[in-house]
């Protein structure tokens, strides 16, 4: 087991790792494998479930450091949400999820996981959640939506600091079912660039997610 260059996400073979807080030993949140070495118990990170352990693997190198405030829109049950709790001993998570019935699930994690800030909101509406959530370090989204970079570049206006970096997760078929994939991945990023974000990297995630590919920015 040895740590990536991101601080507290680890790789064994061709497998992440984050390590299980003290609080939450023996405790799995989606039946992922755990590793004891020592007195550390390290969560395996499937990218088969985690669309960011994907980019991951795919070796891209994203700067998630300890103390940063992240924003991540569509956090579903909070699989991925989890991990990067994991890494951010010293920051917080605020975590925007549409469904109730998500959000009760993501509520049982936050019972012990104290760095995840849990909304129950429209990511479509930022000025909602304006009282809560602060300027960001990285904002993150994963939203099946056709208006999915509407709502990435409104967020990012509004939350996240300048020259900072962010990550929107492209689901290739919520948007135009009859484009091309790549096509659609295209047709974001000149969103993207239209609204003033600098491209740094358009990833597609086969073969762990279909029709998907992470695109990063910065603004």
């Amino acid at each position: 087991m040895r740590e990536t260059k991101i601080k507290g996400i680890y790789k064994d073979r061709n497998q992440l790792f984050t390590i299980n807080p003290s609080n939450c030993k023996n405790k799995k949140i989606y039946n992922e494998k755990l590793v004891k070495i020592k007195d550390k118990e390290f969560r395996s990170w499937n990218p088969y479930r985690s669309k960011l352990s994907a980019l991951l693997l795919k070796k891209i190198n994203i700067e998630i450091k300890p103390d940063f405030n992240i924003l991540y829109l569509g956090a579903a049950t909070g699989t991925t949400v989890s991990h990067i709790s994991d890494i951010l001993v010293n920051g917080t998570i605020y975590a925007i999820e549409n469904s109730a019935v998500s959000m009760k699930k993501l509520l049982e994690l936050c019972k012990k996981r104290k760095n995840v800030v849990p909304i129950l909101e429209d990511a479509f509406h930022p000025d909602r959640y304006q009282t809560i959530v602060p300027n960001v370090d990285f904002l993150y989204q994963d939203i099946s939506q056709r208006n999915q970079s509407n709502i990435f570049i409104e967020n990012i206006e509004r939350y996240l600091k300048k020259d900072n970096k962010a990550i929107i997760m492209v689901k290739a078929r919520s948007i135009d079912v009859s484009m091309k994939p790549k096509e659609v991945y295209e047709k974001v990023s000149l969103e993207l660039r239209e609204s003033g974000l600098k491209i740094l990297d358009i990833v597609d995630l086969s073969p762990f997610e279909k029709d998907h590919a992470a695109v990063i920015v910065k603004n």
